[in-house]
This record gives structure tokens, C-alpha cells and sequence, in this order.
């Protein structure tokens, strides 16, 4: 996705407080003297695991970071699939208690209008018909 206004782009663990080091842990130097290969290939090798071991608690305390707000995202998820169930059982509800009503209306209605027709007082009047 594009970001506006052309601000730099910045990582997800970046945006968590997870920053990288600007430039990785360096080797060391080669030695210049050369006393003992085995004494440059012992230091690098244990530089090596160090190193290796520190990014990966970086990368794991990234992955928990990312873990964590899966679940999180997950929990949201499912709880609004329950509301959403929720709110659509009471629209079936509601949809259903209104149909009756209806119903009821339409019945009392035609009730009504046959008390009308039978009862004298809404019977129309012919007034030319009395006057004359």
C-alpha cells in the first residue's frame, strides 16, 4: 500500500518499537598479523553464534509482537461474528413479530369495517331523498 504525502515507508516492528540496528554487528577485523589461522577462525567462531543468537531473540521478540497481534485480531474477529449472529437473530425476530402484527392489523381492520357497515350512525344519508 502507498503511503501519503511521501513520508518514509517505516516497518511493522519499527512502527512497534522494534528498531533494527542501522548497520549489523560488524566481524571482526582480520588480523594483519598472521600467528595462527586457527586463532582468527576461533574468534569469528565465537562471534558467530553471539551474533546469530542476538538476532534471533530479535526476530523472536518480533514474532511474539506479530503473534500476539494476531490473536488480538483473531479474539476481534470472532467476537463480532457472535454480535453479528447476535444482531441477525434479532432481526429475524423483529422481521417475524412484524408479520404477525401486520396480520393483526389486517384482521382488526376488516373488523372494524364491518361494525361500521352494520352499525346506523356511519350508514350515508340521502338528504335529498328526506326533504322531499
Amino acid at each position: 500500500m502507498g503511503r501519503k504525502g511521501g513520508a518514509a515507508a517505516v516497518s511493522w516492528s519499527e512502527s512497534r518499537g522494534l528498531r533494527r540496528p542501522a548497520h549489523p554487528a560488524p566481524f571482526p577485523a582480520p588480523q594483519t598479523q598472521d600467528h595462527s589461522s586457527n586463532r582468527v577462525h576461533s574468534r569469528a567462531a565465537s562471534l558467530l553464534p553471539k551474533m546469530m543468537n542476538a538476532d534471533m531473540d530479535a526476530v523472536d521478540a518480533e514474532n511474539q509482537v506479530e503473534l500476539e497481534e494476531k490473536t488480538r485480531l483473531i479474539n476481534q474477529v470472532l467476537e463480532l461474528q457472535h454480535t453479528l449472529e447476535d444482531l441477525s437473530a434479532r432481526v429475524d425476530a423483529v422481521k417475524e413479530e412484524n408479520l404477525k402484527l401486520k396480520s393483526e392489523n389486517q384482521v382488526l381492520g376488516q373488523y372494524i369495517e364491518n361494525l361500521m357497515s352494520a352499525s346506523s350512525v356511519f350508514q350515508t344519508t340521502d338528504t335529498k331523498s328526506k326533504r322531499k
